[in-house]
């Protein structure tokens, strides 16, 4: 959908992002993992054209050239707190350029998508914090936008309203709708994120489809009654891909094929064998990875 090609931000002397080449695929959620300064808010605000990058550009991949119509939700949600929420979107539509006759049932329309019409007719500034986050996408969704960019979109949620959120990203992508969404909270990404590209320091790390990410690496785990430390170069012997943690022996990789080796020098040793099983790769492992 967009492509980044050779795009560096910098703020004075900080670089922000460091010529950074990538193309953010159409029809997916896109999740953006990152510690805090890797470069994920500035990613965003280029995308949604809120700033311009100091070098390179960005530009449609293939397509018909138009650039995208994008809705926001920026990760600091700032209300004017003394407007009714149906009086606030009905600015919003009017910025939006979307024709007079139309914005009631556009307002009404992105208030029922996240289920706020109940709160309509109500001061922004009694919502609760988990209404205003609904708010801040519902904002988003006016004009029916192709693109959506959810920065944080569940920060500060109790895990009833996360859910929620999780739900309403699914059904934009059911919808059609291409979304990039920052978070630090691996369930989220894990569970609706189609594409996870991992920012550090300014550069893109990591960028996969979710489905693959995931069953790249396959591992076995053998659980057995304490620590098997004191096996561990009999293990390594074995095969290099073998690994301790905890209470677990670890076989990544070729290393699965070694499983009944791995058992007899166990059982030999006085292990009692608790749990054995077959693990995909966790999306914490692959950020742990990368950040290393």
């Amino acid at each position: 959908m967009i492509e980044f090609k050779e795009v560096t931000k910098n703020y004075y002397s900080l670089t922000a992002l460091d010529n950074i080449t990538m193309t953010l695929p159409q029809g997916e959620v896109i999740g953006l993992l990152g510690p805090n300064g890797a470069g994920k808010t500035t990613l965003i605000k280029l995308i949604a054209g809120i700033i311009s990058p100091t070098k390179g550009e960005l530009r449609v991949h293939e397509g018909n050239g138009r650039w995208p119509s994008i809705g926001y939700k920026p990760e600091r949600l700032v209300f004017p707190g003394n407007l009714m929420t149906s009086q606030y979107l009905e600015m919003v539509a009017g910025l939006c350029n979307i024709d007079r006759a139309e914005i009631d049932n556009v307002v009404l329309e992105s208030l029922a998508q996240v289920n706020l019409l109940a709160a309509a007719g109500k001061q922004i500034k009694t919502l609760s914090k988990g209404m205003r986050q609904r708010l801040g996408l519902a904002q988003s969704l006016i004009g029916n936008p192709d693109l959506i960019l959810l920065d944080e979109p569940s920060s500060g949620l109790d895990p009833e309203g996360q859910e929620e959120m999780q739900v309403y990203i699914e059904e934009l992508r059911a919808g059609g709708k291409t979304v990039v969404l920052s978070s630090h909270q691996l369930h989220e990404v894990t569970r609706v994120c189609t594409y996870l590209i991992i920012l550090k320091s300014g550069k893109v790390h990591y960028q996969n489809p979710m489905a693959e990410a995931l069953t790249l690496r396959p591992h076995v785990a053998i659980q057995v009654d304490r620590p098997p430390n004191p096996s561990q170069e009999l293990l390594t012997m074995i095969h290099r891909n073998i690994l301790i943690e905890g209470n677990e022996v670890i076989l990544r990789d070729e290393a699965i094929a070694m499983r009944r080796q791995v058992l007899s020098v166990l059982i030999n040793q006085g292990y009692d064998i608790a749990r054995i099983e077959q693990r995909r790769t966790t999306l914490a492992e692959i950020y742990a990875e990368v950040m290393q």
